[in-house]
């Protein structure tokens, strides 16, 4: 068989394709995959979504009793926006400043109303529920609640959460726009975010940006949504609206070293704010759960040095004494990890899942102690007022009994730790079953933080009720790896690292 003579076949081969095909038959083929990858998108445009939100969306004066002649906080900062506004716009500001505005009358003992603050709102029900944020109608004597149609009413203010910064204002009016709430969950970081309100008195300004993490934990219960939408003061308590035209969060804070937008806001999620919103409505007040712990987070050394494994749960610093903690058996130095069924990564998801937890219920929770998880159970209490357990300081001065001084443990070289018995007043003093006190920390025990008077009731895992039992666990000390100490000062509870000097 002869060789083909590929040159020839090339050129049949391009004949056929032309004859066949034309100069299409030419183009390179595009492989599917590059077919399927996604195309290049435009910007959004956001005017309909204007449109369609902006009129249930409020501006909200209010003001507040001072001393006749006072002056204001505001003073400075509407002296510097109407330089401002005089300068790029050529224009009064808007709310003309408190210092050009009429002396206002008198009151009883020397009071008068004077202006307290400008911010946003938006509508919740076509009857005159409003929502907005509660710093802005913070000790406001009265309310005033401008629509997109000019139209002012006085409002009265159903309640607000200070924990949350929710509140809920009423209006006497009927028919009026209102939003729609949209899925908290379905929201994507990146996804296009825009935001109304009255940025510095400017009524209905519009701000976009993208949705920048979800999430972030700035407060006690809220997990805030973080955006890049310019959010000024003024533009609290007003609505962040996803491509739908749907409310998704309360413009709540910003992140600012100048006062002004730098690129970093937040906003509490809708689905937070209405469970709030709905309690402040039918009872005036938001209940939650407290069970009676203060807690912190558990970093990767220690969950790695006492078996947990990765960082997670809450560590329990200090339980309040006859607290719903106290009475389910948990103690100081206990790891949180689950709270009535729910698996807790972080501490600061504790403090939601107890709070959004009604007074009265009975929850499973799971702690971890000593390398092993427990079962407990626990009452939920009713938050009634901010519970801190406070640092109890150590009376000082007073010399060792004869039995303690006799019962000091000689130093360790391994820790750099000399301890001593606990008296019975001693453990009362620090709520502690059993334990040593540090009568000196040096070396490795000094470098990891630890200080005379402190309590260590374990060493790793391994419970300690007394110099013998210190002394034991020491001796299984691994120098090659940290070692996790428990202790206590005041009531505190702390895990400490000390990294054992190697001989």
């Amino acid at each position: 068989m002869s060789r083909l003579d590929w040159k020839k076949l090339r050129g049949y081969g391009l004949a056929v394709a032309l004859a066949i095909g034309g100069t299409a038959a030419l183009l390179p083929q595009v492989p599917a995959s590059a077919q399927s990858a996604p195309q290049p998108r435009s910007l959004p445009d956001f005017t309909d979504l204007v449109e369609q939100v902006s009129p249930a969306v409020v501006n909200i004066r209010t003001t507040e009793k001072s001393r006749a002649g006072g002056s204001s906080s505001n003073g400075q900062m509407d002296e510097e926006m109407q330089e401002f506004f005089r300068r790029f716009f050529g224009v009064p500001m808007p709310n003309t400043p408190r210092q050009q505005r009429p002396n206002p009358t008198p009151r009883d003992r020397g009071e008068e109303e004077a202006p307290k603050g400008v911010g946003s709102g938006f509508i919740l029900t076509p009857d005159g529920y409003v929502m907005t944020n509660a710093h802005v109608v913070e000790d406001a004597t009265e309310v005033v609640v401008t629509l997109s149609d000019r139209r002012e009413f006085k409002a009265r203010i159903i309640g607000a959460d200070k924990r949350s910064d929710v509140a809920v204002v009423k209006i006497d009016a009927t028919g009026l726009p209102f939003v729609r709430t949209g899925d908290v969950s379905k929201l994507k970081v990146g996804e296009w975010v825009m935001a109304i309100g009255s940025p510095f008195g400017l009524d209905n300004t519009v701000t976009a940006g993208i949705v920048s993490a979800k999430g972030r934990d700035t407060g006690d219960y809220l997990p805030f949504i973080q955006t890049d939408v310019a959010i000024n003061p003024g533009n609290s308590g007003g609505p962040l609206i996803n491509m739908h035209g749907e409310v998704v969060g309360i413009n709540s804070q910003i992140y600012s070293r100048s006062g002004g937008f730098m690129g970093i806001s937040f906003a509490i999620p809708i689905d937070e704010a209405t469970r709030v919103a709905e309690q402040l409505r039918t009872v005036g007040r938001v209940s939650r759960g407290r069970i009676g712990v203060q807690i912190d987070q558990v970093t990767r050394d220690v969950a790695e040095s006492i078996g947990l494994g990765r960082p997670q749960g809450a560590l329990v610093r200090s339980v309040e004494g006859g607290s719903p903690a106290a009475q389910a058996g948990i103690e100081a130095g206990d790891i949180i990890t689950k709270f009535n069924g729910q698996a807790i990564d972080r501490a600061t998801e504790l403090p939601r899942l107890v709070g959004n937890t009604k007074p009265g219920s009975r929850v499973n929770l799971t702690v971890y102690r000593r390398g092993q998880s427990r079962d407990l159970s626990v009452t939920v209490a009713e938050f009634e007022q901010e519970r801190t357990a406070a640092a109890t300081p150590r009376r000082g001065g007073s010399a060792p009994s004869e039995s303690t001084a006799r019962a000091a443990a000689p130093a360790s070289a391994t820790l750099g730790l000399t301890v001593s018995e606990l008296t019975a007043e001693q453990k009362r003093e620090a709520k502690v079953k059993g334990g040593v006190k540090v009568d000196a920390a040096t070396e490795a025990a000094q470098r990891a933080g630890i200080r005379e008077g402190d309590v260590i009731v374990a060493i790793g895992n391994i419970e300690i009720n007394n110099v013998r039992e210190f002394e034991a666990a020491v001796s299984k000390v691994d120098k090659s790896k940290v070692v996790p100490v428990l202790l206590r000062r005041g009531e505190l509870a702390s895990y400490l690292l000390i990294r054992p000097a190697r001989g």
